[in-house]
């Protein structure tokens, strides 16, 4: 499904060697395929064409104006959560019309942007924040289209306590029960409340969290039709997984989740009811990898440590969610085919010998880490690793923590590299602070 395979040994992003990255652009450095992009949104678009849904990839899960503008060229619509996004998105090219706005905390400077700017729907999650868009779109003359976000106390297990967003514990939505009066007709002098949007988490691995919630919708659009309050759209969020190990592949697993949600839906579809899907990871995160080398190997009390010229501020997931990304060096004896492959047959075999092995930063935090205990093969100092199915929720997350400048990021198609964000350098770590001394 993703365009990262070892040829003769040697790491390739579609057809070009990664080493020819890393002497053009350094490390560490964040490498894009765009065939895998184009692949995903494919993939999830033929997952969902039963609904013919507006797709809006999620632009939190990865950023980049060049990523965006590839995705939007395929037909994507954009989901953004702040003002930043709005304008990234709008930057990309994509058209208000194909524009969905969330996210808890919209500021009134944020609300009006989006109002001026048209944005087709927004996904409320507040009482407070109706009032506050119904007075904005007031003043400016405008009338907007709103799906308010339920909250329907549906989870899944096997999505990570932080990144499980469909429970009642959670910031997210509005309680079904608060919700129906929300509905009310005529109850905004410049709204119009139309829609019915739920986001259960990310990754969600079981189709059957997603029907749990649907039963939920179902019912509360049969109760708000016998009010006269009528439905247009659905908006059943994200959250389909990507894959990060050496599990098996989840084409196959989009692909039934798909048509499961697809089959349940029929029914709201015949209605003339709308729907709408915000994937993010599934399309971006096999997308990506990050490279980085190693700067120094030492021998701890128990195991090898490798540290590494990457830290925490330009991979957090492992830090903050424990995530587990495969981890591999570039140049792997002459063996060829795609990375789970090789990675999960030298696991389970004698391809090579393999040392338990701590992978770290340079960041003064001890939870500065990629991995621990991880069993990998011999390198060196100077050996180039790559990060795999980094391309969500990687760059986009990044920081300047110990005044480190972020990584350039790489997109690459066939045997182009292009260079789609440069490498910070000191002088951007302090371009926005120098104001204080001009004025001291």
């Amino acid at each position: 499904m993703d365009h990262f395979n070892f040829v003769d040994g040697h790491l390739h992003v579609e057809h070009l060697d990664v080493r020819q990255i890393v002497e053009q652009h350094g490390s560490p450095v964040y490498v894009y395929s765009a065939h895998t992009l184009k692949n995903h949104y494919s993939v999830l678009k033929d997952a969902f064409s039963a609904l013919s849904p507006l797709i809006c990839f999620s632009v939190k899960s990865c950023s980049n104006l060049s990523i965006l503008k590839l995705l939007v060229d395929q037909g994507s619509g954009l989901d953004v959560v702040s003002g930043g996004e709005l304008h990234r998105a709008l930057m990309a090219g994509v058209t208000a019309d194909k524009i969905v706005f969330a996210g808890v905390g919209k500021s009134r400077e944020e609300i009006r942007y989006a109002v001026e700017a048209g944005v087709f729907l927004f996904n409320v999650e507040s009482e407070g924040e109706l009032l506050r868009l119904d007075e904005v779109a007031t003043t400016a003359g405008k009338r907007i289209k709103v799906a308010i976000r339920i909250n329907p106390d549906v989870a899944d297990a096997d999505t990570p306590e932080k990144t499980s967003t469909g429970g009642r514990q959670t910031k997210f939505g509005i309680p079904m029960e608060r919700a129906y009066e929300l509905f009310e007709p005529k109850r905004y002098s410049s709204v119009d409340v139309v829609g019915i949007h739920i986001h259960l988490g990310s990754p969600i691995p079981s189709a059957q969290t997603y029907l749990s919630a649907i039963d939920k919708i179902e019912d509360m659009i049969n109760r708000l039709k016998a009010t006269d309050c009528a439905i247009e759209f659905v908006n059943i969020g994200g959250g389909f997984p990507a894959q990060y190990g050496t599990e098996s592949n989840p084409v196959g697993s989009l692909t039934e989740t798909g048509a499961l949600i697809c089959q349940r839906l029929q029914g709201l579809k015949q209605r003339g009811i709308r729907f709408i899907i915000e994937p993010g990871r599934s399309i971006s995160a096999n997308a990506g990898i990050l490279l980085t080398t190693v700067e120094y190997i030492k021998q701890g009390w128990d195991r090898k440590i490798a540290i590494v010229d990457a830290g925490m501020n330009v991979l957090l997931r492992p830090t903050l969610y424990g995530a587990n990304h495969v981890i591999w060096p570039t140049h792997f004896e002459n063996l060829s085919g795609h990375w789970t492959a090789i990675t999960h047959s030298a696991q389970l075999s004698d391809v090579t010998h393999l040392e338990e092995t701590d992978i770290v930063g340079p960041i003064c935090e001890t939870g500065d880490h990629f991995a621990l205990g991880r069993a990998l093969p011999a390198f060196d100092n100077g050996s180039v690793l790559a990060i795999f199915s980094c391309g969500a929720y990687g760059m986009s997350m990044a920081s300047q923590y110990n005044s480190r400048g972020r990584p350039p990021e790489v997109l690459v198609e066939g045997i182009n590299a292009k260079l789609i964000r440069a490498r910070e350098t000191h002088e951007d770590l302090v371009v926005h602070e120098l104001c204080g001394l001009d004025n001291a």
